[in-house]
């Protein structure tokens, strides 16, 4: 109740409005697009406290240590150790596995520079762990942001990223210059490894280390 009031009187105060609704599952990756800048974050965060949605987010593990270590855990952090055998995607397939309710937020654009390709880490993560990716976003110029649908990944990489294309077309992040090009590398290679025939040591490398 009291995140939710924080989220409402954030927006308010922005002039802002939320869109969308909670999504129906309580297991699923989720994407924020598009990422410009460093309002993205607050703006996110008031989002997912008027849905109730309990966002996790994954850190390199020495993030972890103290002293500060208990208070990221609190605010959703996820330790990762980038080179434990299975890598990063297999921990968080490890995650989704080992837990009933989850809600992974994964920096699909990686970072609030332009990019010419997304991360797949997402992709590949909602794949093995047979999970949805809920589209969410941010619309600096319409003011308004929130949830979106809850898309099944196919395994036909150019189909599923032709839908997030259609859903992100025409949202603006508060840096119009920065918003990247919503396209995997998979997408330009003739042969895509597929997640069910790949180790994870293949999915770590196709994700950019997400």
């Amino acid at each position: 109740m009291i995140k939710r009031l924080i989220g409402e009187t954030f927006l308010r105060v922005a002039g802002w409005k939320a869109r969308g609704e909670r999504p129906p599952v309580d297991r699923y990756v989720i994407i924020a697009a598009p990422h410009t800048s460093n309002w993205d974050m607050p703006f996110m965060l008031a989002f997912a406290f008027i849905y109730d949605i309990p966002v996790r987010w994954m850190g390199k593990h020495t993030l972890f240590k103290a002293p500060f270590g208990p208070f990221f855990k609190r605010l959703g952090g996820m330790p990762i150790i980038r080179h434990r055998p299975g890598g990063v995607v297999g921990q968080m397939i490890d995650a989704f596995e080992e837990n009933e309710e989850l809600v992974l937020m994964v920096p699909a654009e990686g970072t609030r520079s332009h990019v010419d390709y997304w991360k797949s880490g997402f992709y590949h993560i909602a794949r093995a762990a047979d999970v949805p990716v809920v589209l969410s976003y941010l619309d600096f110029s319409k003011k308004e942001g929130g949830i979106g649908p809850a898309l099944k990944m196919s395994g036909d990489i150019v189909a599923d990223m032709d839908k997030i294309r259609e859903f992100y077309a025409g949202k603006t992040g508060m840096k119009p210059e920065n918003v990247g090009v919503i396209r995997l590398r998979e997408e330009d290679v003739e042969e895509v490894v597929a997640h069910d025939a790949a180790d994870s040591e293949e999915l770590d490398r196709l994700a950019g280390n997400l």
